[in-house]
C-alpha cells in the first residue's frame, strides 16, 4: 500500500511539474505557483531518497556524456594517446590490450592505485600499461616530472624503477626528491642535468594537456582503455572487467 501510495504521489508530483514547466508563467496565478511549489518540496522532504535517485540519473548521464566526448577523442588522436614517442610501458610489450594511465608524481590517488596497478599486471601477463605523465598539481610536480623525462631518455630500464619508486615516496615530488631517486639508481647528476637542458619535456607536456582536455580529463588518476575513458581511481576490479570486455568483444563496455 505504502508503494502504490509513494508511486502515486511521485506521478502526481511529475505531472505537476511538467504542467508548471509546459506552460507559460502568466497561466499560473501567484497562488497556483505556491501551491505547486510547496506540494514538490513537502514530497522531497518526505522522500529524500528521491534526491539521491535524481543525482545518481545526473552523474550517469553526465558520465556517458564524457565518454562520447572521449571515444571521439580516441578516434582522432590513437597514435598520440596509445604509442606516443614520449611515452614508455610497463607489463607486457606485445600484451594484446593496452591501459593508459595519466598519473602525477604528487597525486596521493595515483600513488594508492599502484596497488591496482600491480594486481593487474601481477594476474595479467597479456596486458601492456602506457604510462602517460601528466604533471597538474604544481610547479613540484613539473619540476619532478622534467628530471623523469630524463630518465627516461638515460635509462630507460630503470625508468619503471624510477617511477615506481618516486610515487611511491613520501611527501611532495620535486626536482630535488626526483633527483635522488634517479642518482640511487645509478645515474649521474651532471649526465640528468645534461639531458634536462638539451631535451626539455615542454612538448610532451603540452601533448598530455592537449590529449586530456580532449578526452574531457581533469585529475588524476585516469585512464584510457579501447575507446573509453575511466575517470579517477575505480579500482582493479572494473579495469579488469574492461580489460576482458577488450579481449571479449573488442570494446571497453560490451552491449
Amino acid at each position: 500500500m505504502a508503494l502504490s501510495i509513494r508511486s502515486a504521489t511521485l506521478a502526481c508530483v511529475t505531472a505537476l511539474a511538467t504542467l508548471g514547466a509546459s506552460l507559460p508563467a502568466h497561466a499560473l496565478d501567484a497562488d497556483q505557483k505556491k501551491e505547486i511549489g510547496a506540494f514538490i518540496k513537502e514530497y522531497l522532504v518526505e522522500n529524500p531518497e528521491i534526491m539521491l535517485e535524481v543525482q545518481d540519473a545526473l552523474e550517469k548521464k553526465q558520465y556517458a556524456a564524457r565518454n562520447t566526448k572521449a571515444a571521439e577523442a580516441v578516434a582522432d588522436n590513437t597514435k598520440a594517446i596509445f604509442g606516443s614517442k614520449y611515452d614508455l610501458a610497463i607489463g607486457n610489450p606485445d600484451g594484446d590490450v593496452t591501459l593508459v594511465e595519466f598519473f602525477d608524481y604528487n597525486c596521493g590517488y595515483c600513488k594508492r592505485a599502484m596497488a591496482d596497478m600491480d594486481k593487474i599486471l601481477k594476474e595479467d601477463k597479456n596486458v601492456r600499461v602506457v604510462l602517460k605523465e601528466f604533471p597538474i598539481l604544481g610547479p613540484e610536480s613539473v619540476e619532478a616530472h622534467k628530471v623523469s623525462n630524463a630518465v627516461k631518455l638515460l635509462a630507460p630500464k630503470k625508468y619503471p624503477e624510477f617511477q615506481r619508486t618516486l610515487l611511491g615516496s613520501r611527501g611532495r615530488a620535486n626536482e630535488a626528491k626526483a633527483m635522488e631517486v634517479a642518482t640511487s639508481l645509478g645515474l649521474k647528476e651532471a649526465d640528468i642535468r645534461k639531458s634536462m637542458a638539451d631535451n626539455p619535456n615542454d612538448a610532451q607536456v603540452q601533448e598530455a594537456y592537449t590529449l586530456a582536455s580532449n578526452l574531457g580529463i581533469s585529475g588524476t588518476p585516469s585512464y584510457v582503455i579501447g575507446n573509453e575513458a575511466v575517470f579517477g581511481a575505480v579500482g582493479a576490479e572494473p579495469l579488469k572487467e574492461k580489460i576482458a570486455n577488450m579481449r571479449n568483444c573488442g570494446k571497453a563496455s560490451c552491449s
